[in-house]
């Protein structure tokens, strides 16, 4: 038996086009995207515009040069932050957020950029209003993830747009837990930017990621790297223009091209029929965990608002042992903090974390069935 439980980290398997793209790309295309007009590397010009195109789409933004490709989303949070707030400005987050933004906002401190962290209930749920109320005069930006890894508890984006507008201070959202689960309109949760990153939800390869950035954050935001481009190569000077302003060096190109797959595949399915069978499989494995002695769930018992994610605990074993029994019996899970220490504070469940069980798409009623059975023969090993 091998069932795969840890999506939220990276999803697997990838659907079988994904790895025959790269393949293609590898084998009958190579050629550097926006570097020659030879037909091997115009080809990959294409596809570089065309995934570009597909992700506006997918996030209902209108304009592909605003789509800018990094190595993972870590990456792209860090030229958002690092790259528009300057000492003197403030920045609201929150406790639920994961390391890629609590540790660059911690470095930020240091060079005198104040930072305020809201609080989360019990469940995992940040109040919209506890942003408001933490606004100053030179409050800059809210970077909020959509959801969280640890209970996958869904955030009111729609609201903290609509107050981060209001007030005229940048929304910057982590999409890493929502992007491929749920549907992102970036004009309807009024952000400035979407980080998102290709090897989770969005079924692409590791080591892909990227951001939406609109024109008005664009203009603050500077770039943390310069270099080649292919472009204005008669200069020393970083190109100003999109997404060239953001984009050195060689692009990741055989894995962008299985990204742009990967959101094939969601676009195919439907990402709201996917969303389904998930919140289907996590309701059955919800269920059933609460039948099971000695479990303790964490988060929201509401499937609605929630994603991927189900943290759970046994009252007399550490997280590790049960995820260590777990994969004993072929079911792969993730124990720990999950790096989001605070999350696990708000919880209840520092230091130790959590076991946490994450679902895709390529999930089976089987797999959840066969998961609650290894479960319920955990008290048999104490």
């Amino acid at each position: 038996m091998n069932i795969y439980l840890d999506n939220a980290s990276t999803t697997f398997p990838k659907p079988k086009a994904v790895a025959d793209s790269i393949y293609d790309y590898l084998i009958n295309i190579g050629g550097n995207a926006n570097r020659s007009n030879y037909s091997n590397s115009l080809d990959s010009s294409r596809k570089l515009l065309l995934a570009r195109e597909k992700i506006a789409d997918f996030f209902k933004f209108d304009k592909p040069s605003n789509i800018i490709f990094t190595n993972n989303i870590t990456s792209s949070l860090n030229i958002l932050l690092r790259g528009t707030l300057k000492p003197g400005d403030h920045v609201i987050s929150s406790c639920m957020e994961h390391n890629s933004i609590l540790r660059p906002l911690s470095d930020l401190q240091n060079l005198g950029i104040s930072v305020d962290l809201v609080h989360a209930d019990e469940l995992g749920f940040i109040n919209p209003m506890n942003i408001k109320n933490l606004i100053k005069p030179n409050t800059k930006m809210c970077v909020i993830s959509h959801a969280s890894n640890v209970t996958g508890s869904i955030q009111d984006i729609d609201t903290i747009g609509t107050i981060c507008k209001d007030s005229n201070i940048f929304f910057v959202v982590d999409s890493a837990q929502s992007a491929g689960v749920l549907d992102i309109d970036i004009n309807k949760i009024k952000a400035n930017a979407i980080a998102f990153t290709g090897h989770k939800s969005l079924l692409g390869p590791q080591g892909t990621g990227g951001f939406v950035i609109d024109d008005k954050l664009n203009t603050e935001c500077s770039p943390l790297l310069s270099g080649g481009t292919g472009s204005l190569s008669y200069s020393l000077k970083q190109p100003s223009f999109l997404p060239d302003k953001f984009e050195s060096g060689t692009m990741n190109m055989p894995g962008i091209i299985g990204l742009s797959s990967g959101i094939d595949f969601i676009n195919q399915i439907g990402i709201n029929t996917i969303r389904e069978k998930i919140s289907y499989l996590r309701s059955i494995l919800l269920d059933g965990i609460l039948n099971i002695d000695d479990l303790t769930v964490y988060g929201d018992l509401d499937n609605k608002k929630s994603t991927t994610c189900l943290s759970i605990n046994h009252k007399s074993l550490d997280p590790s042992e049960v995820s260590y029994f777990l994969d004993s019996n072929g079911i792969k899970t993730r124990s720990g903090l999950h790096c989001a220490p605070l999350a696990h504070k708000a919880i209840g469940t520092y230091p130790t974390g959590t076991v946490r069980l994450s679902l895709s798409y390529f999930n089976s009623e089987t797999d959840i069935y066969n998961t609650l059975n290894i479960l319920s023969k955990l008290r048999d090993n104490l």
